[in-house]
């Protein structure tokens, strides 16, 4: 069984509270929520946020909602991602993050299928190569992978960015990248700015059936909605940690 842990908190330099913006009816963390649910091969659903204080609105909502929840570190993500695992007893875990409102159960499920084909520790859509639009990634992983890393990361990028580790260590890990057969990692369909989240507003406004051929349609279809956030660098957060790497520990 897999078990899926979403990576959550209020706290974020660049879009503040972005968890609890409205997107339709719902939080985007709802929404993401609600889209893993959909995936058939992914089990239990777990909220990982911190013990912040202001991260108590995530821990009502989880609560309000029924959803399952854990509260760990805030800086160190790792940590806290490791601990939600362990209590809640994960032999496979599925990471999602929080910013991903239209994340694709489909294509939850299709890293899921190869993972569960056995022979790999982590499987993923993004790395080393993301042939897939920002907003849908996907990381399986098996629990004794994650404490690999739990115990051995150390630099800051590896604490904050849970897989990092991972992909920075491919000899110790057995990895497979799901390639789509068309590139499609020019699409953003995440939410880190303001941009982003006005060009999920007009998606969630135009687009009914969301599944994710019918809002690259609709992006295709005008270019100039596609463009509000098309100059917004992928997985900036996760360079900005690997230049503070290289700064303070010459890595």
């Amino acid at each position: 069984m897999i078990t899926t842990i979403i990576q959550a908190r209020i706290s974020s330099t660049r879009l503040p509270e972005k968890m609890l913006l409205l997107l339709g009816r719902r939080t985007i963390l709802e929404n993401v929520v609600a889209r893993v649910q959909k995936a058939k091969l992914v089990g239990e659903i777990i909220v990982a946020t911190s013990d912040s204080e202001a991260d108590d609105r995530i821990a009502q909502l989880c609560e309000e909602r029924g959803i399952r929840y854990f509260r760990g570190s805030l800086d160190d993500v790792l940590d806290r991602y490791y601990q939600a695992a362990k209590h809640f007893q994960a032999e496979n875990v599925c990471r999602v993050t929080a910013d991903c409102p239209l994340i694709d159960p489909e294509v939850i499920d299709l890293v899921a299928k190869k993972y569960l084909a056995g022979g790999y520790d982590y499987v993923s859509n993004n790395h080393p190569v993301a042939t897939y639009p920002d907003g849908l990634d996907v990381e399986i992983f098996s629990f004794r992978a994650l404490e690999k890393t739990w115990r051995e990361a150390v630099l800051p990028s590896e604490r904050e960015h849970i897989t990092a580790h991972i992909w920075n260590h491919p000899d110790k890990f057995k990895i497979y990248n799901v390639k789509n057969d068309i590139d499609l990692s020019d699409y953003r369909l995440t939410i880190d700015k303001t941009a982003d989240y006005e060009l999920l507003k007009v998606i969630f406004k135009e687009v009914s059936d969301r599944t994710t051929p019918n809002i690259l349609k609709f992006l295709n279809e005008h270019q100039n909605i596609k463009n509000i956030n098309a100059k917004i660098t992928r997985d900036e957060g996760y360079y900005k940690s690997l230049e503070y790497d290289k700064i303070n520990f010459h890595k």
